[in-house]
């Protein structure tokens, strides 16, 4: 399945049905009165947050969407049928901006939030409401108002406990791999994951949910790399792990001293949110050289955990030191998010 985590669509809501002029015809009623029907509501267009889907797909390939407009009111004071409501289902997490005006209109970030994007026209009058003491037979009704029309911008922002952040090739999708039931592509070259990833992780009864994003780039912060739009999928993150490679002429402290530095330039709240560092690849490490490495790290990073995704050292406490810092933090809240397949 293609990810796509950006869509920009027109919708356009149903128009109000058009009031009816009409008068009673009937026999031995010769001067029958109005009897013009009500223009039926058009419909809106409403988006829902649908925990079934993962990505802004269709989207992406369908541009326009429109409701269905009221029907006309019909004599016998018969209101029109109302047009009924487009429900356009998105991701959990999606937002949605105006696109002329850069504004935030909604965020949807819970299962079955809803947001009515375009609201539709109200149904025209008939003439049986123009009458007066001085006016007995109106012949004109009113016509349907149009519905609102408006070009939004949809971003995905992933739903994630944990946001699993790194430069490339620092191993976040092998750690995701083994930490879930996550089929994240994994390689030994850089950039091997393109999209973001979601994996479900359990801790004894507990369990959270893990998003691992491509690798940042120096610059990421700025966008280089196509930085701004994969730091958004870690904004929601209750804690971040800050993954660093050692190993293969790595340099740990450099590496870290350069993501912390894209997440300052991208956002304070993101700079400012909890961390668990973690050295990776200890594997490619002799045993007498790993405590040198991760104390050093330590001195820059504070507590420092140390993993091999390859072989399995350190993963089950990882995953118990971050069910701990979740529950400190309130616990995982994002119960329903179904992970990329």
């Amino acid at each position: 399945m293609r990810f796509v985590d950006e869509a920009v669509i027109e919708l356009r809501a149903g128009r109000g049905g058009h009031g009816c002029a009409s008068f009673r015809r009937e026999k031995y009623v010769p001067r029958g009165g109005p009897d013009g029907g009500d223009g039926g509501h058009g419909g809106s267009v409403i988006f829902e947050a649908d925990p079934n889907r993962a990505t802004l797909l269709d989207q992406h390939y369908r541009r326009l969407y429109r409701a269905e407009n009221g029907r006309d009111g019909s004599s016998k004071q018969q209101t029109g049928r109302g047009g009924e409501d487009l429900v356009v289902t998105v991701p959990v997490g999606t937002l949605v901006f105006d696109d002329e005006t850069g504004e935030q209109l909604a965020d949807l970030a819970g299962p079955g939030a809803r947001f009515k994007a375009a609201a539709g026209g109200r149904g025209g009058r008939g003439n049986t409401h123009f009458t007066s003491a001085t006016r007995q037979a109106p012949r004109h009704a009113q016509e349907g108002r149009p519905g609102e029309q408006r070009r939004v911008r949809l971003e995905l922002k992933l739903l994630a406990d944990v946001g699993i952040i790194g430069l490339p090739n620092a191993g976040k999708s092998t750690l995701i791999r083994r930490l879930s039931a996550s089929r994240a592509r994994v390689g030994d070259y850089p950039f091997t994951t393109l999209v973001p990833n979601l994996g479900v992780v359990s801790a004894g009864d507990d369990s959270f949910v893990v998003a691992d994003v491509p690798g940042l780039i120096e610059g990421a912060g700025d966008g280089a790399g196509l930085g701004h739009r994969f730091l958004r999928h870690v904004e929601r993150a209750k804690i971040l792990l800050h993954l660093v490679a050692c190993g293969e002429g790595r340099d740990p402290e450099a590496d870290y001293r350069t993501i912390e530095r894209e997440l300052n330039q991208y956002s304070s709240t993101l700079a400012e949110k909890e961390r668990v560092v973690v050295l990776s690849k200890c594997d490619l490490l002799a045993r007498d050289d790993r405590e040198p490495v991760r104390a050093a790290l330590a001195k820059v990073a504070g507590e420092v955990a140390m993993i091999s995704a390859h072989s399995g050292d350190g993963i089950e406490p990882l995953v118990y030191l971050l069910a701990a810092r979740l529950r400190s933090a309130g616990g995982p809240d994002v119960a329903g998010v179904t992970p990329n397949s």
